[in-house]
């Protein structure tokens, strides 16, 4: 960004000169913000009145809408190998650095040592911090911890809480939840998204285990459930799982890919490759997600089920993902929708995932490079020439 005016805490501030992709392409456009929201999106505006707007100018770059993250284990993940293997928490700093704005927090295996009530204040630091952030109640275990004493209730009394998740399911660490629990679950889920207004969703973590997807196809065909409360992640991890996620999501469930490291000669699909495959099949666009499973613990086990090594999951694999899809060719009002306007649809946050007068001003500009030149959250500059300019509480 070249910055043209320096003025005291100007109340709006004009994007000149940005390739728009909103997700569709806009062309070049002016962009006004003030309030934390898009104001105006028009090819020109005349001259606004001195000292009243702080101008960039981006000099043609491509300014999209701010990545959502729908998983990330903003208190940490891991533990299933002794306290010491207790990942640390996501900080503000590592999510705004990746281009994401807005982001929805997650327990996994350990909902002993962690709890709901942490998970809440970690999303409520965040938006005092200057992002937008929800967050799932329970973690993998059924029947789930909550913070309330119910699922229902959590979702329509506890502000940031949208949802259930991550309720594993085949996979050795979940607690083998029934047809009947699971149903029960889904049910509160959708019930109390109804009450709230909210998403209420049941988000689902899947293990590689040979079960796959079953439980899910039997909801859909047992219960009268709509497909959109059931939200399946870590599709990707098994090609034969990512065939079944396909078919739930041409019978309308939204299925979520994440952004893993992915070995040579391994029996999985990265993200990219995940995305790509789903885009050339005849599966509704509009039902895809990516998440990156920040600060989540990303294992390897042995047949008994004991931890052999472990990496950790980072909040720039979005970032990461969309830069490898645009540098292998691919439309980026194609793929856009995956990291921004299909997240922003299921969760049912308005506001967000698009460029359009009204909606929150949280804003992406990418390089030549395609990678993450400056960040604006609700109207803020938190990163500029890819460098940090706003820092969390404890990163300063």
């Amino acid at each position: 960004m070249i910055y043209e005016a320096v003025v005291s805490s100007p109340p709006l501030t004009l994007l000149r000169n940005a390739e728009v992709f909103a997700p569709e392409p806009r062309g070049r456009c002016q962009v006004l913000v003030g309030g934390g929201a898009i104001l105006a999106i028009e090819p020109a505006f005349s001259e606004l009145p001195p000292g009243l707007c702080q101008v960039f100018d981006l000099g043609g770059a491509r300014l999209i809408p701010g990545l959502i993250d729908p998983h990330v284990h903003l208190t940490g993940g891991g533990g299933e190998s002794g306290p010491s293997s207790r990942v640390p928490g996501v900080l503000f700093g590592e999510l705004s650095r990746a281009g994401v704005t807005s982001v929805v927090g997650v327990l996994g295996t350990d909902g002993t040592t962690r709890a709901v009530a942490g998970l809440v204040a970690s999303t409520l630091a965040l938006r005092d911090e200057g992002l937008s952030a929800w967050c799932w109640t329970g973690s993998y275990e059924v029947p789930p911890i909550t913070l309330t004493g119910s699922v229902r209730s959590d979702i329509v009394f506890v502000d940031p809480i949208i949802g259930l998740g991550e309720v594993a399911i085949s996979d050795h660490r979940s607690s083998q939840p029934t047809f009947d629990e699971v149903a029960r679950l889904a049910a509160d889920c959708h019930v109390g998204g109804m009450m709230s207004g909210k998403a209420g969703v049941l988000h689902l973590h899947l293990g590689d285990g040979p079960r796959g997807l079953e439980l899910v196809r039997r909801l859909l065909d047992e219960t009268e459930l709509p497909p959109r409360v059931l939200y399946p992640t870590h599709v990707n991890r098994k090609r034969r799982l990512f065939a079944e996620a396909l078919e739930l999501a041409r019978r309308g469930c939204t299925i979520d890919v994440t952004a893993f490291p992915v070995a040579e000669g391994e029996d999985a699909l990265t993200a990219a490759d995940a995305i790509v495959e789903y885009l050339r099949s005849d599966a509704p666009r509009d039902r895809l997600t990516v998440s990156s499973d920040g600060g989540g613990c990303l294992p390897t086990f042995d047949a008994g089920g004991r931890l052999l090594a472990m990496e950790v999951g980072s909040p720039g694999a979005l970032a990461a993902t969309l830069a490898e899809l645009l540098t292998r060719g691919h439309a980026l009002e194609a793929v856009l929708p995956v990291f921004t306007a299909n997240v922003a649809a299921l969760l049912r946050l308005q506001k967000k995932g698009r460029i359009a007068a009204g909606a929150d001003a949280d804003l992406v500009v990418l390089d030549d490079s395609h990678r993450i030149r400056e960040v604006m959250a609700r109207g803020r500059l938190l990163v500029r020439s890819g460098e940090a300019v706003s820092l969390g509480t404890f990163e300063r």
